[in-house]
C-alpha cells in the first residue's frame, strides 16, 4: 500500500507560474485593498468592484501555465497516495494533472448564488456581471472564501491531514488561519517538509524538514528526499 503524502499549498506555489499574490505588496493584490476586494463589507460595498476584479483575476490564471512544482506533485502519484490541500483559488494543480485536489478557499473558475449556497456552477473562464443569478434569481459571486468567512472544507482538510504519513507544505506563510493549523494537526513524529523561499517564522515541529528556495528549484531535491521514505 502507498503511504499517504498530504500536501498543503500556498499562494508561493502559482506565484512561480506568473500569478501574484497580494502579501508580496504590502496588502496590496493588483493595487487594490484586499478588504476591498476579499471581504463581505467589500462585496456589500461595492459589488461590481469586486465582480470586476475577480472577473480579472479568473482571465489571468487561465493565461498562466502549471509549473515544475506542480508537475512533481503528480509525478509523485507513482509511489504515493498524494492529496493536495490547497489555499489557492486557481485551478493549476487540476490543470497539471492531480488526482485529489481539496480548495480550501474556494474556486476562481466557480461562482456561488448569494441566495442558495448550495448553487455553485463553473463559468469556463467567462465574467460574472451585476445581474447575473441563480435560477431563484440571487447575484451571483465569486466562489471565494473571503476574510471573515467560514472554511466550509476544514474539517475534510483536518480529516485528511490527521491520516498522512508525510505532509509537506509548499509556498506558504502559515499565517492565515484555521488553514495554517493543519501543520499542527499531523500525526505525531510523521516526517513533515516545509519548501519555501523563506521558511515562515513559525513554531515547527521537531520532525520537520525545511528546504529553503522557490519550490520550482527544490523540486528535485524534495522528490529525491521523499522518494528515500516509500
Amino acid at each position: 500500500m502507498k503511504k499517504k503524502l498530504v500536501v498543503f499549498t500556498g499562494a508561493g506555489i502559482s506565484a512561480e507560474s506568473g500569478l501574484k499574490t497580494f502579501r508580496d505588496s504590502d496588502g496590496l493584490w493588483e493595487g487594490h485593498d484586499v478588504m476591498q476586494v476579499a471581504t463581505p463589507e467589500g462585496w456589500a460595498a461595492n459589488p461590481e468592484l469586486v465582480l470586476t476584479f475577480y472577473n480579472q483575476r479568473r482571465q489571468q490564471a487561465q493565461e498562466v501555465l502549471p509549473n515544475v512544482a506542480h508537475q512533481l506533485l503528480v509525478e509523485l502519484e507513482a509511489d504515493f497516495d498524494v492529496h493536495i490541500i490547497t489555499q489557492n483559488v486557481d485551478d493549476l494543480h487540476e490543470r497539471a494533472g492531480s488526482s485529489h485536489v481539496l480548495h480550501l478557499h474556494g474556486e476562481l473558475d466557480k461562482v456561488q448564488s448569494t441566495l442558495n449556497p448550495d448553487y455553485i456552477v463553473s463559468m469556463k473562464g467567462a465574467p460574472i456581471s451585476l445581474g447575473d443569478c441563480c435560477p431563484q434569481g440571487g447575484q451571483l459571486r465569486p466562489y471565494v472564501v473571503w476574510f471573515g468567512e467560514p472554511v466550509p472544507a476544514y474539517a475534510d482538510a483536518l480529516a485528511i491531514t490527521r491520516e498522512a504519513d508525510i505532509f509537506l507544505v509548499i509556498g506558504t506563510s502559515l499565517q492565515v488561519y484555521p488553514a495554517a493549523g493543519l501543520l499542527y494537526e499531523t500525526p505525531s513524529g510523521i516526517p513533515v517538509f516545509i519548501v519555501d523561499r523563506q521558511i515562515p517564522d513559525v513554531r515547527l515541529p521537531k520532525n520537520c524538514i525545511p528546504l529553503e528556495g522557490s519550490a520550482c528549484a527544490m523540486a528535485p531535491i524534495l522528490k529525491t528526499q521523499l522518494l528515500k521514505l516509500r
